[in-house]
């Protein structure tokens, strides 16, 4: 296999240099695809600055990968030369495991053979080599962890949906998301517009909590019916009691937590998809007195990622994109940590 141009990082410091990786011939079971696109995921920011765990560098990130097939190996039966498939955060598990065998990969236990767990997209292979992202030309992975682009997603949009779209379909479905439910999404942000828009698709009343309102007409053109600016005063006090199901996009560690929690109906749920960097310190008076859920949500397996992207296929769901070239990576960055990217930046391969 030929080397492919990459976008790598050096150092925390992030600051993004052309490259050139080497990719392996796809083998048994596995398919090479030439990326076209790769979202820029807030979890791509916090690996390659080291805030999530030390790194290896040279690291190329990227765990939202959209490209064509163009070599397939030897006993490939799901996809041929000339698929349009997508990668998400996770490139291997046992597949032996209860957790694999149920459709959860991502909590892979590891097996006999030898492997730790789940491999993530970018990062430490098994046998701890340095594995390189979506920020490239190629990538060679398993057909069982490549998931089907239907045609009736924008191409260039698709990507994102690979994380922001299944972070956030998971959990929806799973708590019961549907007709005659009011749901709340708190963040208006690259996950926020993606669970506004599978609410509203699934059937639920969507209400958006932001802390201003500039986002306000947007969310209503996503599919929200009602809008709530924390920054006024008195706006999570007049909510009380009023959603079967909270999903929390917001990282933010002042968040108020106690007064979200107390806009659930008794039974409903809060769910955060967020990672607060600081233990939470939670209202347990109001969740034990309402029998409320409080819980979190790590994106889906790979038989959910793939209903997930169906499911945008037939209700036109896809996200906002801004395109962006190779080039751009290191301001993006920067934007993203800045709030100023409506609502996911998508690098184009064809720049680098």
């Amino acid at each position: 296999m030929p080397d492919v141009l990459a976008y790598a990082c050096d150092d925390t410091a992030s600051i993004f240099h052309k490259t050139t990786i080497h990719l392996r011939e796809p083998g048994p079971g596995e398919i090479y695809f030439e990326v076209k696109y790769a979202g820029v995921c807030h979890s791509d920011i916090h690996s390659a600055r080291g805030e999530w765990g030390p790194k290896k560098y040279p690291l190329v990130p990227g765990h939202e990968i959209a490209g064509i097939v163009t070599k397939v190996g030897e006993g490939v039966t799901k996809y041929k030369v000339g698929d349009k498939v997508g990668v998400g955060c996770l490139t291997n598990s046992c597949g032996t495991c209860e957790m694999c065998t149920s459709g959860y990969e991502q909590f892979c236990t590891g097996d006999e053979a030898g492997l730790p767990g789940a491999l993530w997209t970018y990062g430490l292979d098994a046998d701890g080599n340095p594995t390189a992202g979506g920020y490239s030309q190629g990538f060679t992975v398993s057909e069982n962890f490549a998931c089907r682009i239907p045609d009736e997603i924008p191409f260039e949009a698709a990507a994102p949906l690979l994380c922001a779209g299944i972070t956030t379909y998971s959990p929806l479905k799973r708590f019961g998301a549907g007709p005659g439910k009011k749901v709340a999404i708190v963040g208006m942000g690259g996950l926020g517009h993606m669970a506004v828009q599978i609410a509203a698709a699934m059937g639920a009343e969507v209400s958006v909590i932001s802390h201003g309102r500039s986002k306000e007409e947007d969310a209503r053109r996503f599919g929200a019916t009602h809008f709530y600016a924390t920054s006024e005063e008195g706006t999570v006090a007049s909510l009380a009691s009023s959603f079967d199901l909270i999903i929390c996009t917001v990282s933010a560690a002042n968040l108020d937590y106690a007064g979200l929690i107390a806009t659930l109906r008794p039974l409903g749920s809060f769910v955060n998809v967020g990672l607060p960097e600081t233990p939470l310190t939670l209202p347990w008076r109001s969740v034990i007195g309402g029998n409320r859920i409080v819980a979190g949500s790590n994106i889906g397996g790979i038989p959910e990622t793939q209903e997930m992207l169906d499911f945008c296929g037939e209700h036109g769901i896809a996200p906002q994109v801004q395109i962006i070239s190779g080039e751009d990576i290191t301001e993006a960055y920067n934007n993203v940590v800045d709030s100023k990217v409506r609502y996911r930046y998508v690098i184009d391969t064809a720049t680098f």
